[in-house]
């Protein structure tokens, strides 16, 4: 399967250390790659992965002031369209905006979901509920007059965060520096308890950081280690005794609080968005309705069995599962929308197709080959624009190249076969007095057609 990965641009994928939309793309990429499908990620320049890489913005628009986001996104989204008929399936993970792209291909799209910043983006939803496939990550974050193919959570990679049974005496803030995360309510929290807190991520509000985060940072009992990588990120939350995650918004998913509970470590969460999804309230954690109860969920910590958090990622939130639930997706959707010009050795477009001659584009894909043929009805042409390329002709074998073609009488045997490591494209012209696929007499197939 050839997939169209787009990711985000407003930072590396994956992300050196905030960067959620940008994380889970990194991850089921490589998980994709990993069970042999081939995927071209669409990304900044500075991305790093084993997929094909194609790239037009050099770096993430929020580590680099002089990148104009809409100037670059609209080039990186474009980017991809106009390369639609390489792929069996785009997957979108960029929002909003490439819906309104969609309608110019004839590549189904699927759309996850990340969130809706805010109701006036519905509208787009809306245009091209039915024509895309949407895909949400969680079933909280439905709206109600859309249709999903499918609920997937995210995934993560568990390899990536330590197990702890012994945690330090802190609690953790880890989220965007935002009303809507609640870094107040977490340090009020945190006094009534009498406990440290630790506050790490990127301030994405700096009028509220100012106003109710900073004057009560003293690097003693409020803690702010800014934004965190990898290795810091599964050391804050590996030690924390709980991670607080005080919600003023209905949460799309929460991958901090997934990653928290990879450590062993509890959450305490306002029961809120997709928040019942994840925490089992005195389980794995603690759902409460505001600060005071969240109070007193800090005194019950020690009810939560630190492996039975662990158990539940590796139960429902693994990058294993995610993946596999989204190739089934991909798989339905094909199925849905099967189309004439792709096939298994690779795909057409039709140029031309008159009283007289037809002509088409034709990809083949590396060590594919079409099947042995002939036609009645029709002469062709090939001409070879890419690639290199084994071409069957009776009794012959011919090695042509960029810029090389060949005649196929009618009548005549014929095969081409990809021979190298990347597509072979070429022009084929047809002349005669009849182009339907009957005229095509299979002698020998890899996909059973003969």
């Amino acid at each position: 399967m050839r997939i169209g990965m787009l990711s985000p641009i407003a930072w590396r994928t994956p992300p050196r250390h905030y960067g959620p939309w940008e994380s889970v793309v990194s991850l089921l990429t490589e998980g994709l790659i990993a069970r042999g499908h081939d995927v071209t990620l669409f990304a900044t320049a500075d991305s790093q992965t084993s997929a094909r890489l194609h790239a037009v913005c050099a770096r993430g628009y929020e580590e680099d002031p002089g990148i104009v986001p809409k100037v670059w996104e609209g080039l990186h989204i474009a980017e991809l369209f106009e390369h639609a008929d390489e792929f069996d399936i785009i997957h979108n993970n960029f929002d909003f905006l490439p819906l309104t792209y969609s309608g110019l291909v004839g590549t189904p799209v699927i759309t996850t979901i990340h969130g809706f910043s805010s109701p006036g983006i519905l509208p787009v939803y809306r245009k091209y509920n039915g024509k895309v496939f949407y895909v949400s990550i969680s079933d909280a974050d439905r709206a109600p007059d859309l249709d999903y193919i499918k609920t997937i959570h995210h995934g993560i990679d568990i390899n990536q965060f330590d197990f702890q049974t012994e945690p330090d005496d802190y609690l953790l803030f880890f989220g965007r520096f935002h009303h809507d995360k609640g870094a107040e309510e977490a340090i009020e929290i945190a006094k009534a308890c009498n406990k440290k807190l630790i506050m790490a991520g990127i301030i994405q509000d700096e009028n509220y950081f100012k106003l109710h985060v900073e004057p009560f940072i003293d690097n003693d009992r409020v803690v702010c280690v800014g934004s965190a990588g990898p290795e810091k990120r599964n050391n804050l939350l590996g030690k924390a005794a709980a991670l607080l995650h005080p919600i003023n918004f209905n949460e799309p998913f929460g991958l901090s609080v997934v990653e928290a509970m990879a450590c062993g470590t509890p959450v305490i969460a306002i029961n809120r968005g997709s928040m019942p999804e994840l925490i089992r309230d005195g389980e794995n954690g603690f759902l409460v309705s505001n600060t005071n109860e969240a109070v007193n969920a800090v005194g019950r910590l020690a009810e939560i069995d630190r492996v039975c958090c662990r158990q539940t990622v590796l139960d429902h939130f693994t990058v294993d599962r995610m993946v596999e639930k989204y190739i089934a997706v991909y798989e339905q959707v094909l199925e849905k929308t099967k189309r004439e010009d792709h096939r298994p050795w690779g795909f057409y477009r039709v140029l031309a197709d008159e009283d007289t001659f037809k002509s088409k584009r034709i990809v083949v894909y590396p060590q594919k080959r079409l099947s042995l043929q002939r036609h009645r009805r029709r002469d062709e042409h090939w001409y070879i624009l890419d690639g290199h390329a084994e071409v069957t002709l009776d009794d012959k074998t011919l090695e042509l190249g960029s810029g090389e073609s060949v005649n196929i009488p009618g009548g005549s045997r014929h095969r081409i076969k990809n021979t190298g490591s990347e597509d072979v494209v070429f022009i084929e012209v047809q002349t005669g007095d009849y182009f339907g696929e009957d005229d095509i007499e299979r002698l020998e197939d890899d996909y059973g057609r003969a």
